[in-house]
């Protein structure tokens, strides 16, 4: 085994003179540091001798002494940060050997085949991605020692991937060990595996380690006192930008040469499940998981939810025909002892990554599992919506018993009511007050033992009082832009009031969560359509007999005995949007739905 990557492939000679290209800018960097100390040597040696005699040189001698050695200060702490910066490094979760003997001897066999040192350690992450970490630097031998010292059933040392000189971590994403085969998944690897060998190189590893010394030292720069050092480490970086991509591209297409050899027919194939893996997955995260991460609850079992996912898309999509059939091969799950715990665990790491939720399980950040996903979240997800719907008629002086038909007084009095703080979700649910015709602003929502008479004769929150709300037939839309405005207010109020996870706050850099965010902000048209869905939605179910379900691609659904309804989105966005509930309430009607009963709040 050569070790250090035969110069043989195509890409390595280019790769090792971009290092080279790199390491030059070290150098000219360190030449310019040195260049006032060298002056300073010189004038001093030729006052010696005599040769600068006489005014002014003397003076001249201390001034370049001065900056010489101002510079070398500057520069030698400067240095030590290059040198001394911890490097950014990707949330994973660990996999030990113990925990996966079969992948590991399926890893090493494949650098055998290659002729290249093995991974040091394989690790798990969240994502549809597979890559090569450096994990040598002394900064992370001092925290995982830390760890090592403050955690109980931790390792007594850091790991091999830690120690000078050790082969870069084996990062797989954790999506393609539940979907791919076990053929497929080794054939993905072989290219990732390949890059050990040039990454052994000495001149490319100390490349890679200048570069992100200095962009560890970029993030050193934002703290307070230490915002000198972020200058000139971004200038080196813009230095050696080019040659460092340059770099990179020659070291993929090195071991991309070198793999050639290995399952290449089948890594076509298997590319093909890579696109789809990436499109469940992001399809499981958006429209499955954030909903019950926003409810303080986390899936403990995506990666194989997303099975169930890809399984749902290859049933719709024509493209994904025949994907279903490999199911009966052996999965690359089963080369885990445990796969269960790793589930769990990749499932905790991705809502820290993506939403930003804590590190660890909680009284109010729980597990849940996908077959009590529809009661703990679609229904309590409907019922807090529906809750801050109300909330948000209350602050605006919305009569309970409004009968529609009166759109534009309340329109007008509802665009000049003074914004007042909307009641807690809980107290609207259970109080269903609101305020008399005619009054001036909000009123305190009563107790919820004696709620007040309503208009229609129904006490509590009902669906029909939100369709006479929203209804405006003149096509202004002045009552729902007021309702929608104040429940973005009330959802940003509430995101402001959780605040960030726990050590979020002081976190920089790849320590600050959530690092991927999965969804830009909603329009307040977007999310009046959003809580007016999750009203009509709770009035379906208590009273018409529905019930809350999950579709692995679409998350929270409506079922109507045992069959999803998809038709309701569209009559939603007919009252949301243009005012008329006409479409809304020929679909209650057909469903058996009565507007008029009140509903149960969170």
């Amino acid at each position: 085994m050569s070790g250090t990557g035969s110069i043989l492939e195509a890409g390595v000679p280019s790769a090792r003179s971009r290092a080279l290209a790199v390491l030059r800018v070290r150098s000219r960097a360190l030449a310019v540091g040195l260049l006032p100390a060298a002056l300073a040597v010189v004038l001093v040696a030729a006052r010696a001798t005599g040769r600068l005699a006489g005014d002014p040189w003397p003076t001249v001698t201390l001034v370049v002494c001065a900056v010489a050695a101002l510079v070398l200060l500057v520069g030698g702490a400067f240095a030590a940060v290059v040198l001394r910066a911890s490097p950014a490094v990707t949330p994973t979760v660990p996999l030990s050997e113990a925990a996966a003997p079969d992948l590991y001897r399926l890893v090493r066999d494949l650098a055998d085949r290659m002729d290249v040192p093995p991974p040091s350690a394989i690790a798990l992450t969240p994502d549809c991605d597979s890559w090569l970490e450096d994990r040598t630097h002394a900064a992370h031998r001092r925290g995982a020692a830390r760890m090592a010292a403050g955690g109980a059933g931790r390792t007594s040392e850091p790991g091999p991937e830690s120690a000078p000189g050790a082969a870069p971590v084996l990062v797989i994403g954790s999506p393609f060990l539940w979907w791919m085969r076990v053929a497929e998944l080794r054939a993905v690897l072989a290219p990732v595996v390949a890059g050990t060998g040039p990454s052994a190189h000495p001149d490319i590893a100390d490349a890679r380690g200048f570069v992100r010394g200095l962009d560890a030292a970029v993030d050193v720069g934002s703290r307070r006192g230490l915002g000198w050092i972020a200058p000139p480490a971004r200038l080196l970086l813009r230095l050696c930008r080019t040659d460092a991509a340059e770099m990179e591209r020659g070291v993929a297409a090195a071991a991309s040469e070198r793999a050639q050899g290995v399952d290449y027919g089948l890594r076509i194939v298997a590319q093909e499940q890579v696109g789809l893996a990436y499109a469940g997955w992001d399809r499981l995260l958006t429209r499955v998981a954030l909903p019950a991460w926003r409810m303080g609850r986390w899936p403990a079992h995506l990666d194989a939810g997303v099975v169930s996912a890809l399984t749902e898309l290859s049933r719709r999509d024509r493209l994904a025909e025949g994907f279903t059939s490999r199911l009966g091969e052996r999965p690359a799950c089963d080369l885990l002892e445990q796969p269960g715990l790793i589930d769990e665990a990749t499932s905790l790491l991705a809502a820290r990554l993506f939403h930003g939720g804590p590190a660890e399980a909680g009284p109010d950040w729980s597990p849940v599992d996908w077959t009590a996903y529809p009661e703990e979240v679609v229904d309590r997800k409907w019922r807090t919506e529906a809750a801050r719907l109300h909330a948000a008629l209350d602050a605006l002086a919305v009569p309970a018993g409004r009968p529609p038909g009166n759109s534009g007084s309340t329109a007008s009095t509802t665009s000049t009511a003074p914004a007042a703080p909307a009641a807690p979700a809980a107290s609207s649910g259970s109080a269903g007050s609101a305020a008399l015709p005619g009054s001036s602003g909000p009123t305190t929502l009563a107790a919820a033992d004696s709620p007040p008479p309503t208009a229609d004769g129904f006490a509590g929150p009902t669906l029909e009082r939100v369709l006479g709300y929203l209804t405006d037939l003149g096509g202004e839309g002045a009552a729902g832009e007021a309702l929608a405005g104040r429940i973005s207010g009330e959802l940003a109020r509430e995101e402001r009031a959780a605040g960030p996870a726990e050590g979020a706050a002081k976190a920089r850099g790849a320590d600050a969560v959530p690092l991927f965010p999965l969804q830009p902000p909603r329009s307040g048209r977007d999310l009046l359509a959003d809580h007016v869905t999750a009203m009509v939605c709770c009035a379906a179910v208590d009273s018409a007999g529905a019930a809350p379900g999950l579709d692995w691609l679409d998350g929270p659904v409506l079922l109507v005995g045992g069959d999803r309804r998809s038709d309701l989105a569209p009559r939603v966005l007919c009252l949301v949007e243009e005012g008329n509930p006409e479409p809304l309430r020929d679909w209650l009607s057909a469903l058996g739905v009565r507007p008029e009963k009140p509903v149960r709040l969170v």
